[in-house]
């Protein structure tokens, strides 16, 4: 079963702490990579994979997310006026890319609980997640492998991490594989690396059915009472299988100082 999906949630209501104190008045999606933010390159990530609408879930400390995407008449203007032909494509292309519509997370409750806010927008088909920190740098998006590998059940996206790094990810039990296409066994978050049932590090891009949902909301909460979208994945499971590609590309962890400056030496050349 193929199904067009044109929704995409981008979940960018976090605190970037490991970059403050800049992120105290600018949010760490709107670092820059070059001349262009963090947060641009998934948007057009999801925009060249089909994406039509991206949902942006934001706290109330995040509106300059909100004011970076929306029309600015006066810029528009000043660059005509001033014939930069070459800038103002640029300009108009960012406000054109796609329709944003934006929804509040007001509490810190958790990834899922960030998806969850968006559940009147996307509605029952599925959707594409892309959380702020990813960026994969290779001639098919990351975005555009996941939805090719859709067929009306999860796609989660991993990649190979060296076993010491597990405490940082959550890491699938890799069943029958095809290619890159892997049937998921189970889910572990954040295992020790002596417990983790594979080297496939789960990063934060996502086809989600609209069925997550349901789950996220029935599943198991955290002992800090956040609720998690691996969990949701995990009470999923009992109902439908869940599928892992491991995507082509370079990846480059942006939550990350050195991650950052790492993305930016290669997209600088």
């Amino acid at each position: 079963m193929m199904t067009n999906i044109t929704k995409a949630v981008i979940p960018v209501a976090g605190v970037g702490t490991r970059f403050l104190p800049i992120t105290k008045t600018v949010p760490k999606e709107l670092l820059p990579i070059v001349n262009k933010p963090v947060l641009q390159y998934l948007v057009e990530e999801a925009v060249n994979s089909g994406i039509t609408e991206i949902i942006f879930v934001i706290s109330k400390d995040k509106e300059l997310i909100k004011e970076y995407f929306s029309e600015d008449l006066e810029l528009v203007e000043l660059l005509k006026k001033r014939g930069k032909d070459d800038l103002l494509d640029r300009i108009i292309h960012l406000h054109e890319m796609a329709k944003f519509t934006y929804v509040y997370q007001n509490e810190p409750l958790g990834d899922g609980h960030a998806i969850l806010q968006a559940k009147e927008h996307v509605g029952n088909e599925p959707f594409l997640v892309l959380f702020g920190d990813d960026i994969i740098k290779h001639e098919v998006p990351a975005a555009k492998q996941l939805i090719d590998n859709f067929n009306g059940e999860s796609v989660l996206a991993v990649t190979e991490i060296p076993k010491e790094l597990s405490t940082s990810y959550g890491v699938i039990n890799p069943g029958p594989s095809k290619d890159r296409l892997y049937e998921v066994s189970g889910l572990v978050e954040k295992p020790q690396p002596e417990n983790a049932p594979s080297n496939l590090g789960i990063i934060g891009k996502y086809i989600c059915p609209p069925e997550i949902f349901d789950a996220i909301e029935s599943g198991s909460h955290g002992s800090d009472g956040e609720l998690r979208l691996i969990d949701g994945f995990i009470k999923l499971s009992e109902s439908q299988k869940i599928w892992a590609y491991s995507i082509e590309g370079e990846r480059y962890d942006t939550g990350k100082p050195e991650g950052l400056i790492a993305a930016n030496l290669a997209f600088s050349s």
